[in-house]
């Protein structure tokens, strides 16, 4: 390795064995990788040179598109005044200042923010959350916690519990105890090709109901769902839906946790799915948009009564014994006070919602292509699920994705189903040359 290590260059690596790459088919990455080099604005450059049109923002993160000037700025600022400053029994004050900017654009008395890392870590924070919510009222009891089937709420323990995606779960062993799934709402015999969301499908979140009746309400902490579903290939939720959940909830003492880490910060025109649905949830998970992706950062965001429940006892003695070493780390507190700034500023969401009808034509102008058996869409969440390939499910979507590369878009794929989440800073040519270029591939796979 040492031998390889002196002769590698600066502008390309040497060796691709050492990195074992996260969500990838390794053996065929390798083989044909596709690397980066830099970013600006919608575009990625390749290690070859060429501009790489981005239709997924990343990981649905990007929100202001790549290199945000603010944002590049502020973090350069924050590097060079204050690296780190522990979270525990101390503190620094821009994070009191995030705190009240990401409460001040919540719905209702969701003000109270809890800062760690990633999505991952939101959702299992908001789950511990959920369950010491309930013991410190005096109701120990509720430790069951409710997903839903093929949901994603990340990769820790916890999120692989409540989630429902199979091929997260499988290689595992067992999960959580006390964990149990709601069906989920994809519902192609009625809702196929919907725009927007579907008609049909409200009632299922009446499968609340089955679960109450099967463990007992008294047993049950929470529920988490995404408003809607993002990495199994976009579900939106039938009309209604959301409503009854919370009723539910409501009418059973059941804590309503949103799962936000793709839909908050602007990807349905507003700062979160909540205000966008008109349902306030108990707790909420934010991550990728709320720094648009320049610097890693999550956040829990709870109702006043809860956080309220934990403040009782001794003054000096610790509330939640729970949190990260790099809780609202300076850096991503930088970067994500610039970018809440950015979305004001510039009006961002508003700029995206205006293009959200527009890319809904462009997408469903694909529904004759070959091989394609349904169109999804939400504010700028968008799907394009195929039938499976004559040689089975996955292969053939991940040829496609591999063939828009090379012709200069990146997009995302999740099993037969092609997904796109442009950055909000999106113009309608982007749309455009992102689908187009999509459809020609799928043409050319799929005829």
């Amino acid at each position: 390795m040492a031998e390889t290590l002196a002769g590698a260059t600066a502008t390309a690596p040497n060796d691709l064995e050492a990195f074992w790459v996260p969500f990838t088919p390794n053996r065929q990455f390798k083989a044909a990788p596709r690397l980066l080099k830099s970013a600006k604005g919608m575009y990625y450059t390749s290690d070859d040179g060429r501009q790489i049109l981005d239709g997924s923002a990343g990981l649905w993160c990007a929100n202001l598109g790549h290199c945000h000037p603010k944002v590049v700025e502020a973090v350069q600022d924050a590097i060079a005044t204050l690296d780190f400053a522990p979270a525990f029994q101390f503190g620094h004050g821009k994070a009191f200042e995030l705190a009240s900017r990401v409460a001040h654009e919540m719905p209702g008395d969701l003000n109270r923010v809890f800062f760690c890392n990633s999505g991952s870590e939101a959702v299992d924070t908001a789950l511990k959350i959920a369950l010491a919510y309930h013991r410190a009222r005096g109701d120990a009891g509720r430790y069951r916690l409710i997903g839903r089937e093929r949901g994603y709420h990340g990769v820790g323990f916890g999120g692989i519990s409540v989630g429902g995606m199979v091929a997260n779960r499988r290689t595992f062993g067992p999960m959580l105890p006390g964990v149990d799934h709601l069906r989920h709402t994809l519902d192609l015999e009625r809702n196929a090709f919907s725009r927007g969301l579907p008609a049909h499908g409200a009632e299922l979140a009446d499968d609340l109901e089955r679960l109450v009746m099967l463990h007992d309400p008294s047993t049950i902490a929470a529920v988490i769902v995404e408003p809607v579903a993002g990495s199994i290939g976009v579900y939106p939720p039938p009309q209604g839906y959301l409503e009854r959940l919370r009723a539910l909830c409501d009418k059973y003492g059941i804590l309503l946790i949103f799962d936000e880490v793709i839909t908050a910060w602007g990807r349905l025109g507003k700062a979160s799915a909540a205000e966008v649905f008109g349902v306030t949830p108990d707790l909420m998970t934010n991550a990728k948009g709320i720094t648009s992706a320049h610097v890693p950062m999550g956040a829990v965001i709870c109702r006043d009564s809860i956080y309220e429940a934990f403040m009782q006892g001794p003054e000096h003695m610790i509330e939640l014994f729970h949190g990260y070493t790099y809780s609202a780390h300076p850096l991503a507190v930088a970067a994500a006070l610039a970018t809440i700034e950015a979305y004001k500023t510039e009006g961002i969401f508003a700029r995206a919602a205006s293009n959200f009808q527009y890319f809904e034509d462009l997408l469903h102008d694909c529904r004759d292509l070959p091989a394609v058996k349904d169109i999804r869409n939400f504010g700028y969440m968008g799907a394009i699920e195929l039938a499976p390939g004559p040689e089975g499910p996955v292969k053939r979507t991940l040829e496609i994705m591999v063939e828009a590369f090379q012709r200069g878009v990146m997009i995302r794929v999740s099993g037969d189903t092609i997904a796109f989440s442009p950055p909000l800073v999106a113009e309608r040519e982007h749309l455009e040359q992102m689908i187009g270029i999509t459809a020609e591939v799928i043409r050319a796979k799929c005829g």
